[in-house]
């Protein structure tokens, strides 16, 4: 490790960044040094300006890698090497609006029907009953399954916050039998890796195979369960506020696209065009079949 990566991931462990965007920072810089073929400490605001436009240009990637990249390196040079003014004034590029791929409550069931492994089942199905994101649910520990309060604890989330989800009954069902047979200690889901636990890349394979065997068109990941759970909560009634709780978002306004992608809420929306008053038949007719028009302008109409 060269002492300018040492440095620049003691910097974003003090600021206590999650370890996964600790190595996505470290993986983005190091990309940008590989590019050059040179330390960052030699490079300034042309060599930044110059590869952002590579990324955009000719690698063309996705908007979520470049401001990945761009955040990776403002905060190289802003806090690691203190040299504000080499990314002084680059902005992010502005946010575009997609609407989440959403699953009806048949592909659903049609999807978790489809796995046959009672371990992933009880993952796949834990993504959706409770809205967890990929690295919550892999990271579930056996007492985070608090069945006394019918909560489910989610450490250090998105943000590092905990938060409380709820816990289906239905759930609590599959949970305790996948316990019994795995007999898991720590781990809910313990896999072979450094961390104990499954990977998110395996959780994410079994999505992709449950998807293939249930023959859904739609692209099914672990993200597009949450969508569909935060979207089936709307549609049954929930406000928006307590999901916007269970997802862990800290904005509202995150929480408020699920009411774009709502079935149920753009069926019951009226058009305008159905509060017009309707014009009166009878007299619609009399006038087409004026005795004042023309045998031309008949002919014509």
């Amino acid at each position: 490790m060269t002492s300018l990566r040492k440095r620049m991931s003691e910097d974003i462990e003090l600021r206590g960044l999650a370890p996964n965007t600790r190595k996505a920072y470290i993986r983005a810089v190091v990309d940008f040094a590989k590019f050059y073929g040179k330390s960052p400490e030699k490079l300034g605001r042309d060599e930044v300006r110059s590869y952002l436009l590579h990324l955009v240009r000719k690698k063309r990637v996705a908007r979520g890698t470049y401001n990945l990249s761009l955040c990776a390196i403002r905060f190289l040079y802003r806090t690691t090497l203190g040299r504000d003014s080499v990314v002084e004034g680059i902005q992010y590029p502005k946010s575009e609006m997609k609407l989440p791929v959403v699953l009806s409550l048949d592909e659903v069931a049609r999807f978790l029907a489809a796995i046959h492994s009672l371990k992933h089942r009880a993952i796949l199905m834990t993504a959706y009953a409770a809205g967890l994101r990929v690295s919550e649910v892999a990271a579930l520990h056996v007492d985070d399954i608090d069945s006394a309060r019918m909560l489910i604890r989610v450490r250090q989330g998105k943000g590092r916050r905990d938060r409380y989800v709820i816990l289906s009954p239905r759930l609590l069902v599959v949970l305790r039998e996948y316990w019994k047979a795995a007999r898991s200690k720590d781990f809910m889901f313990p896999g072979r890796g450094k961390t104990g636990h499954i990977s998110e890349r395996a959780v994410q394979m079994a999505c992709t195979k449950a998807m293939q065997t249930a023959g859904l068109r739609k692209g099914v990941s672990p993200h597009v369960l949450r969508h569909s759970f935060a979207t089936h909560l709307l549609e049954n009634g929930t406000d928006l506020r307590t999901i916007q709780v269970l997802l862990g978002h800290r904005s509202l306004r995150s929480t408020a696209t699920y009411t774009h992608v709502s079935r149920q809420r753009l069926q019951a929306t009226v058009s305008p065009l159905d509060l017009l008053e309707q014009p009166d038949q009878s007299r619609q007719s009399d006038v087409d079949h004026s005795p004042n028009t023309s045998e031309g302008e008949k002919r014509t109409s």
